[in-house]
């Protein structure tokens, strides 16, 4: 195995993953080791309840992510939600959609075949998906969530030509599932901005990922039980000082998964997400309790994918 780790080396790449776990030296361009993020914000009411609750509790939160897709919010919806981001200056991040899980393909729902439900299948719903990245852009957001790796590749080659938004950021979605550090390498390379690894990596894991990519790292420290179901508050302290810059992603654990969402799930969706700002409250007080030195960002924040004003969108 010694050969393959040197060759590793040469590659830049961690030769294995390290016994000791060594501080990441990383951090977002304000200074910051770890963000907030909230996920399945399912629609404006739900993005509401979020700052309500976020406000109450004394919880900032960088970013919110939406699972439905901006295919299942009218544009009304997809202005409200942007409108709403922009007087926070907070990120909102939609998932580009459909993907195979969505389609009429057998492969995604048989026994086995989970990997492929995150996929863009055939070269139509390739365009499928690239074309809801550019409805969302139009409506001002600037985050969207992708979970293949063509449809990565593509659409960070359609905003170097000018077909989205130089500002649009791509939020690399767990179902991608890249799990090693030359594979989320791949992904950094392909246009990700950030990357929101599987839920269940050990600390020594994400330390050697850290150690090859810069883009941020999406970890959730409470997964939804479909992806895990894992809660991982008492590592929180950990998962900042070893994967700086890292977004501390809280899910919630004994929840309905209401995707696709829509008005039908409204008061679920709100219940939901108010939960989960709960959550960001206790998992905070946790890092803050042993890890008070640990650096969090204010907002406003540069880089965030702060959604455009009309004005911006039209010009």
């Amino acid at each position: 195995m010694d050969r393959t780790r040197d060759f590793l080396r040469t590659l830049g790449l961690p030769p294995g993953d390290p016994g000791e776990l060594p501080t990441s030296p990383k951090r977002f361009p304000d200074g910051a080791q770890y963000r907030v993020e909230i996920p399945s914000v399912e629609g404006p009411q739900a993005l509401e309840a979020v700052y309500a609750e976020a406000d109450a509790r004394g919880v900032v939160v960088h970013r919110v992510s939406q699972g439905s897709g901006g295919m299942l919010l009218t544009r009304a919806e997809l202005a409200a939600m942007a409108d709403l981001a922009r007087a926070r200056e907070v990120e909102v991040s939609l998932f580009a959609r459909p993907v195979a899980g969505w389609d009429t393909g057998a492969a995604s729902v048989a026994s086995g075949g989970g990997p492929f439900a995150a996929q863009a299948r055939g070269a139509e719903q390739l365009v499928h998906v690239l074309e809801d990245i550019r409805r969302t852009a139009e409506a001002g957001i600037r985050s969207v969530l992708v979970t293949d790796l063509g449809v990565l590749s593509v659409a960070d080659r359609m905003r170097a030509a000018g077909e989205l938004p130089v500002a649009m950021r791509f939020k690399v979605s767990v179902q991608m599932g890249l799990a090693n550090p030359a594979s989320i390498r791949l992904a950094e390379q392909a246009g990700a901005t950030t990357y929101n690894v599987p839920t269940d990596l050990s600390l020594a894991q994400l330390a050697a990922i850290r150690a090859a990519v810069d883009v941020p790292l999406d970890v959730y420290v409470e997964a939804p039980d479909d992806l895990g179901g894992f809660v991982r508050h008492f590592e929180i302290a950990e998962i900042v000082r070893v994967a700086a810059p890292v977004y501390l992603k809280f899910g919630l654990r004994n929840a309905p998964n209401i995707y696709p969402s829509g008005t039908h799930l409204t008061s679920t969706a709100v219940a939901l997400v108010r939960e989960r700002v709960r959550r960001a409250e206790i998992g905070l007080e946790l890092l803050h309790r042993h890890a008070p030195q640990a650096v969090g960002s204010a907002l406003p924040a540069a880089d965030l994918a702060v959604p455009a004003t009309v004005a911006e969108v039209t010009r």
